[in-house]
């Protein structure tokens, strides 16, 4: 597979990693030897970067984790895990004391001594202009907890300030093709200052799958049925915040370019992994099958620029005017 470089970590990974929030909770039941058999598969097709999150689960896939690494010495991973979601969302929650608090619960769940990134997980906007946050995490880097810290964000414009900060590794951000906007900005952004991109939600939550329809319904604790309007988080976190309707249509229009010998999805993280400044693309899997498949992606070969065209167009005419300058 692909290497590509986080810079400020000092670590290479493959372009094509694993998201693990299926494995704890919001995508309905995932079995915990059903989640293992992802994390093996992933890893043997060459996926070499899991992210997760104290809050899947509460904790639920922290664990699933920290049992593979157990069970696989030598593994060769780098792992990352998001913090600060497990406490009400103020700026004034973001203390060391905490900090320190959420990193040794995350190091506990994993089972290492220190968490190789952890990643502020979409704190308040007041959070990323507040230089005692990053002076923490900058204490964290030097008690070893943790080997480098980056953030994850709603909005291009918190990437944009997180990148200007001289310790953030990385920068987790919402890309795929109905979700451009972070191509203006953000990627070039990043690319100059040798920030690292995650490029998270590549399937806009499976809609860029091409395996639903107007008659699929999703299980009751699935985020597709109860957050589709930002009742429990950010609604782009669902279907990147694309009414689904709307996104099916794209996705007819976008069908003809997949062709023979891929399918939709693989076209869709495939467009991802083109797009200049992205360091890892880390699609989610409920089984093995999606797992290889998706890990097979990062051999295929790159779109054509008539492919890219139509995916860019297809956006200016269906999705721009209305989501572009939400987030």
């Amino acid at each position: 597979m692909e290497q590509r470089s986080f810079d400020r970590l000092g670590r290479q990974v493959g372009v094509v990693g694993l998201g693990a929030w299926q494995l704890g909770a919001d995508w309905g039941q995932v079995s915990e030897g059903d989640a293992l058999a992802v994390l093996a598969a992933a890893v043997e097709s060459g996926v070499t970067f899991l992210d997760t999150a104290d809050v899947y689960g509460d904790g639920r896939s922290e664990q699933l984790i920290g049992r593979f690494l157990r069970d696989n010495p030598g593994h060769g991973l780098t792992v990352a895990t998001k913090m600060g979601r497990r406490v009400e969302q103020t700026p004034q929650a973001y203390t060391l004391d905490n900090l320190r608090a959420w990193t040794d619960r995350s190091r506990a769940n994993l089972g290492v001594d220190t968490l190789d990134l952890v990643q502020l997980h979409c704190p308040p906007t007041e959070v990323f202009a507040d230089d005692r946050v990053f002076d923490g995490l900058d204490t964290l880097v030097a008690e070893n907890r943790i080997a480098g810290y980056g953030v994850s964000v709603e909005t291009c414009d918190q990437a944009l300030t997180a990148i200007a900060r001289p310790g953030v590794a990385s920068v987790q951000i919402i890309l795929n093709a109905v979700r451009l906007k972070p191509l203006d900005e953000v990627l070039p952004a990043a690319a100059a200052a040798g920030v690292g991109i995650i490029a998270r939600v590549p399937l806009a939550s499976g809609l860029l799958s091409g395996r639903y329809d107007e008659h699929t319904t999703f299980a009751a604790d699935d985020h597709r049925t109860y957050n589709r309007h930002g009742e429990s988080f950010d609604v782009g976190e669902t279907f990147s915040g694309v009414d689904f309707d709307l996104g099916l249509t794209v996705v007819r229009r976008l069908a003809p370019l997949v062709g023979d010998g891929r399918t939709m999805a693989q076209f869709a993280l495939r467009w991802v992994i083109d797009q200049p400044g992205v360091t890892v693309v880390i699609p989610g899997a409920r089984n093995p099958e999606q797992a290889r498949g998706n890990a097979a992606t990062a051999g295929s070969p790159a779109l054509t620029d008539a492919e890219l065209d139509t995916v860019r167009s297809v956006y200016d005419e269906l999705v721009r005017p209305r989501v572009h300058d939400r987030w």
